[in-house]
């Protein structure tokens, strides 16, 4: 096995986690990767990698060595990408991204895309689940909101705030609120994929204020909280870019901006910054500079 190759699998092994998550990561066999890491500790003499039922973690030369290898694997990148640039790009490439978000702002992205670079098929999964990128070997994802601590690799591209919106005749007959403790005389339309209390949040005075919410109608995604909201049935909660094109309309109203809590960033996310396929990286500079762009990702 090439030894480039073989400290790849290692930073990978660390970054996942796991063995067989370096697999996926790598899309390689399991067996394959145990092999690659037996074989270097067998060639240096040392443990890299203290091995438990329940997970892995590095030893001290193991550490060492993995510093010293991301260097090494980072250069070697650089160097590719300096001598590779007439290369046509090619392959497949896998993005997830919201629903709404997806259809609205990443779809017209994959299309310049691929128009910019024929030879690439890409699949641009819809899901409002921040579906794993290894397990279902995704290569790129648009996450909004806060990420968990993890390995990946994300580039900030703006951030949404949350609405409260209704229709002006909502607003014409049942008056429009002015604070959170308001909202108790008023139809709500509650958009939530996820079971649990309907609570909204707000910030007031600098201090989070929780509201529990009686809804009058409850859908598990936001388009038809929209629309409900839009021919005048009660006040909804969206996020900025979800109601944006309702607002400037003045279909819609956005309601208590001084109560809105703080934004939600936005990043594209990739796996890992090394052993990065062009195509990958290229799609990656295309999203960040197309998503920063947007008006809706300012806030």
């Amino acid at each position: 096995m090439d030894r480039l190759d073989e400290l790849a699998i290692f930073v990978a092994i660390l970054e996942a986690g796991s063995l067989a998550g370096a697999a996926k990561r790598l899309r390689r066999s399991a067996p394959a990767v145990t092999r690659a890491l037996s074989g270097l500790e067998e060639r240096l003499g040392l443990r890299l990698i203290e091995r438990t039922t329940r997970n892995l973690a590095p030893t001290d030369a193991g550490r060492r060595l993995a510093e010293q290898a991301r260097r090494l694997l980072a250069d070697y990148d650089e160097a590719l990408a300096a001598t590779g640039t007439d290369r046509p790009l090619r392959g497949r490439l896998r993005v997830t991204a919201p629903v709404m978000f997806g259809r609205k702002h990443v779809t017209p992205l994959v299309l310049d895309f691929m128009r910019a670079f024929p030879d690439i098929r890409v699949e641009l999964v819809l899901s409002d689940g921040n579906l794993d990128l290894i397990e279902e070997e995704l290569d790129v994802a648009i996450r909004i909101g806060p990420l968990p601590d993890s390995g990946l690799v994300a580039r900030r591209v703006g951030q949404v705030v949350r609405y409260l919106v209704a229709s002006p005749g909502y607003l014409e007959r049942r008056g429009t609120p002015s604070m959170p403790e308001e909202l108790a005389g008023h139809d709500i339309i509650l958009s939530s994929a996820r079971p649990g209390p309907p609570d909204w949040r707000f910030l007031v005075d600098g201090r989070e204020r929780v509201v529990r919410v009686t809804p009058r109608l409850s859908v598990s995604h936001i388009e038809p909280a929209l629309l409900a909201a839009r021919d005048g049935h009660g006040i909804a909660r969206s996020l900025s870019y979800q109601a944006a094109d309702d607002v400037a309309a003045g279909t819609l109203v956005r309601l208590m901006p001084h109560t809105e809590p703080a934004p939600l960033p936005v990043h594209v996310v990739v796996p890992t910054a090394r052993l990065m396929p062009g195509r990958v990286r290229a799609f990656l500079d295309h999203a960040v500079d197309g998503l920063s762009a947007l008006d809706v990702l300012r806030g």
